[in-house]
């Protein structure tokens, strides 16, 4: 059983929190598997609207998908979370992806 059977093993278990639906968001981020990557972020920024890495992996997610706007629109609000909860390197990795994804709109 690898990483992601796992966390899906323990999901399956009733054992959901925005923690585990970060980890599993990340794993199938890693992997490429950006449309399992989004459904576990949203469903963690949903449970923690404040979660601010979450939404940075969810912008990541949504940009690897070619969803471009909805990537902008993640790290706009994800940089408005990290700056309110004094995450400023988070903040400053969100403002890097979103200038590309600004970029890339732009195109």
């Amino acid at each position: 059983m690898n990483q992601i059977d796992n966390f899906e093993a323990m999901l399956a278990r009733g054992q959901d929190n925005e923690m585990l639906r970060y980890t599993l968001g990340n794993a199938y981020f890693a992997e490429q598997d950006f449309g399992k990557a989004i459904e576990h972020l949203r469903k963690a920024v949903e449970l923690k609207p404040d979660y601010s890495a979450a939404w940075r992996v969810l912008g990541r997610a949504l940009a690897g998908d070619g969803q471009l706007q909805a990537a902008r629109d993640a790290f706009d609000q994800g940089e408005k979370v990290a700056e309110a909860n004094g995450d400023k390197q988070t903040a400053k990795e969100i403002s890097v992806f979103r200038k590309r994804v600004i970029k890339a709109l732009e195109a």
